[in-house]
């Protein structure tokens, strides 16, 4: 909460109190919560780790409002937590109407919780805080996305910091790109930190429109694409390991998926004669990208394209990016896996009799993995389905509320209807908002670690 005080002091925005304050107060209920903790000596097991992670998200997006109260940027507690936990699980929706006004410090923290939140505020604090143990173990699982942890080294402390290591160096190397594309330090700092992040909220009220810079847009786009990847892969590409590319299944579907739909959504542009060439690849790309990522940064109104491009990206709201990157979605691991389960299935009813095993990058996949994949599905819908019912009996037209519990439990931001690209969520009310922050929530820790909170069985003995 410190960090935004060189540039409210360099702006002159008078805000340095209200971050003081906050600091001053969540250092207080840090200190409280470690008192009373003081004397827990046993291992943190996988139970305890759902717990932990949980709360702590919730309670990061309780202390991580009290800037924007404090300065009365954003006065309604219920905006602020909505508007901190969009930050922090990187969804960029916003009950924002008119960014620019804000003060230059507010509008860092904003976009600083997502870089916080994008790598894993949990992942971060076993980087640097060794003393959790084996504890950090589960509570890495607990918080990273994915099926199964990748563990880089034996040791789950080093892992987290190679992981935040590939982050801030991806960090400084777009920062200096966009600096050089023409935005200003501030600019550069808070775009980046939405795109790496996967998160989107921008420091402008159109969006990456404002620039209008080709250059700018191809530089986001790229990093988007990169922030999609896993930061695992990254890692061992950057280690020298290029065979990682040519065998990893997952990054061929995610660049494939990426690809086909951007050549046919331009040229869904280019037959509408709405764009150039160039422009109706740039403009397609660069939306594709910055949806399947979950990223939600914007250079067009795709409300106004057509039906069938807004079912293409639709369904790449779902799908998101890779495990072990910072996107939201199901990830791509996962469709491929559905897809492949269900393309077995038919097999096995023609063939009753034959072995049929389902295979991903040359390995047989376990059956309790398949499990996993299938429940998280099931349980996904029918929170999507509930959800989309609730908004739609809150007063919601069906398109606002598929799209906006879409948008939020994929961590998007922006969607269709009245939660379209130039449009926020200011119009729902609070208690749709504090809904809308729980499926954010139940999106970045990717359902079960929530979810699992709800069942009774989770508390008996």
């Amino acid at each position: 909460m410190l960090v935004p005080l060189p540039f409210s002091f360099y702006y002159r925005d008078n805000q340095h109190w209200a971050f003081i304050l906050s600091s001053l107060i969540t250092i207080f209920a840090g200190s409280i919560s470690l008192l009373l903790t003081k004397n827990y000596k046993e291992d943190i097991r996988a139970k305890e780790g759902f717990a932990i992670v949980t709360f702590s998200w919730i309670l990061f997006a309780a202390l991580g409002s009290l800037p924007f109260v404090i300065s009365e940027a954003i006065p309604s507690y219920t905006d602020a937590f909505f508007e901190t936990m969009s930050g922090f699980t990187t969804t960029g929706a916003s009950i924002l109407t008119d960014i620019e006004i804000l003060p230059k410090s507010i509008l860092f923290w904003r976009s600083f919780t997502h870089w916080l939140g994008g790598m894993g505020i949990i992942v971060l604090t076993i980087a640097i805080l060794p003393f959790l143990g084996v504890g950090g173990m589960q509570l890495f699982k607990a918080e990273v996305p994915g099926l199964v942890v990748d563990k880089l080294t034996p040791r789950i402390t080093e892992t987290a910091k190679i992981l935040w290591g590939v982050y801030l160096l991806f960090t400084i190397i777009e920062t200096i790109l966009l600096m050089l594309a023409g935005m200003s330090l501030f600019d550069a700092l808070c775009h980046t930190f939405g795109t790496m992040a996967t998160g989107g909220f921008s420091t402008k009220n159109s969006s990456i429109a404002y620039y209008n810079s080709p250059y700018i847009d191809f530089i986001i786009s790229a990093f988007m694409i990169i922030a999609g990847i896993n930061f695992s892969l990254h890692y061992r590409i950057l280690k020298g390991n290029v065979k990682e590319i040519i065998g990893n299944s997952e990054l061929k579907f995610f660049l494939s998926v990426i690809l086909i739909a951007t050549l046919i959504i331009a040229l869904e542009l280019l037959l509408d004669k709405e764009y150039s060439i160039f422009n109706s690849f740039r403009y397609s790309l660069f939306q594709v990208t910055s949806i399947i990522t979950t990223t939600g940064y914007a250079t067009a109104d795709f409300e106004k394209w057509s039906i069938f491009s807004h079912v293409i990206l639709l369904i790449l709201m779902f799908i998101g990016g890779s495990a072990g990157s910072t996107a939201g979605g199901l990830k791509v691991i996962r469709v491929v896996l559905l897809l492949k389960f269900a393309y077995n299935e038919l097999k096995r009813l023609l063939h009753p009799n034959a072995i049929s095993l389902v295979k991903y990058s040359d390995q047989i996949i376990d059956e309790k993995i398949l499990l996993n994949v299938s429940g998280f599905f099931v349980i996904y819908i029918v929170i999507t389905l509930i959800s989309t019912l609730v908004l739609a009996a809150s007063g919601s037209d069906f398109l606002t509320s598929i799209s906006a519990v879409a948008a939020t439990i994929n961590n998007i931001g922006p969607g269709l209807g009245l939660v379209g690209p130039t449009d926020n969520y200011s119009h729902f009310p609070d208690f749709i908002k504090w809904l809308l922050s729980f499926l954010m929530m139940i999106g970045r820790l990717e359902v079960y670690t929530v979810i699992i909170l709800l069942s009774p069985i989770y508390w008996k003995k």
